[in-house]
């Protein structure tokens, strides 16, 4: 008796458990209905611009050391080809592209100190940034 659970504890367990896995539940439901604002949250950091262009918006976010950028879509529908490009002043370009419903990115570049410029495209369509965040 003395590793078992009462009755009355187990009872507990199982409800906390039970509620706990349809809060859960719910979080996963309530994640692809999230507002587009919302996308942003895949890049750390504060949002430092954003470039809109005729099929989409080019979001760039920026810590001390870091940017981010990514592309989101201004319509979300079927999956179409997305791309989007960071490059650091004196770096590689950082690149995702590919055929995405919604955004296309994060994209992620060390830039301590340095300029770094940006392009996105959704569908033929799109926009590029000259040097920035100098």
């Amino acid at each position: 008796m003395r590793g078992e659970l009462r009755s009355g504890t187990r009872r507990r367990l199982c409800a906390y458990l039970l509620a706990l896995l349809l809060a859960a539940g719910g979080l996963v439901v309530a994640g692809p209905a999230a507002s587009p604002a919302e996308a942003a949250s895949v890049c750390h950091g504060r949002p430092t611009r954003t470039v809109g262009f005729a099929t989409g918006e080019l979001r760039l976010y920026r810590t001390r050391h870091y940017v981010c950028a990514l592309v989101v879509a201004r319509r979300p529908g079927g999956p179409r080809v997305m791309t989007v490009s960071l490059q650091p002043r004196g770096g590689r370009a950082a690149v995702n592209s590919g055929r995405f419903a919604r955004q296309a990115g994060p994209v992620t570049v060390h830039a301590l100190n340095r300029c770094v410029r940006a392009s996105a495209a959704i569908a033929g369509r799109g926009t590029a940034t000259g040097w920035i965040l100098c």
